[in-house]
């Protein structure tokens, strides 16, 4: 049995396939166009109060020289309360019933912090995982993610 696909005229005449709306499914990701990008402008973007950070993964050596397995970095990652400040969002520490009439933010981007050990919803990227968390998750602020040691 046969089936036909009926479509308007101008789909029909139309120059570009709908194939090429379609990417294939072993792709990494869904737009192709953003391959272009540096990975900084394909990260998530923070809206309002929110934070996006990456979580510090730790060593990959010890100070010994022993190799430190991918798993046991991925499980301390998961559980690390130090983390890079990669992008603010347009509204974060502009609130002045949390932060006060001087509104002076708590961090900025490029800076290491403290957070709680679980706080944020997280996604997968390539190479790891970041975090975003809203502005008043920030604990304090470090000068060395290796001064904070992980229990």
């Amino acid at each position: 049995m046969t089936k036909t696909l009926y479509v308007p005229d101008h789909v029909a005449e139309a120059k570009s396939s709908v194939a090429s709306a379609y990417v294939a499914a072993d792709e990494k990701v869904l737009d192709p166009s953003l391959l272009e990008e540096s990975l900084q402008e394909r990260l998530p973007q923070p809206t309002g109060w929110r934070i996006l950070v990456m979580p510090y993964a730790g060593r990959a050596t010890t100070e010994g020289g022993v190799y430190i397995p991918d798993a046991v970095r991925d499980r301390e990652a998961l559980a690390t309360v130090v983390a890079y400040v990669v992008k603010l969002g347009p509204l974060a520490y502009k609130d002045p019933h949390k932060f006060g009439d001087d509104m002076q933010p708590w961090c900025s981007e490029g800076q290491w912090v403290c957070i709680g050990r679980y706080a944020g919803a997280r996604f997968k990227i390539d190479g790891g995982e970041v975090r975003i968390i809203n502005d008043d998750e920030v604990i304090a602020t470090i000068l060395e993610p290796d001064d904070i040691k992980h229990v």
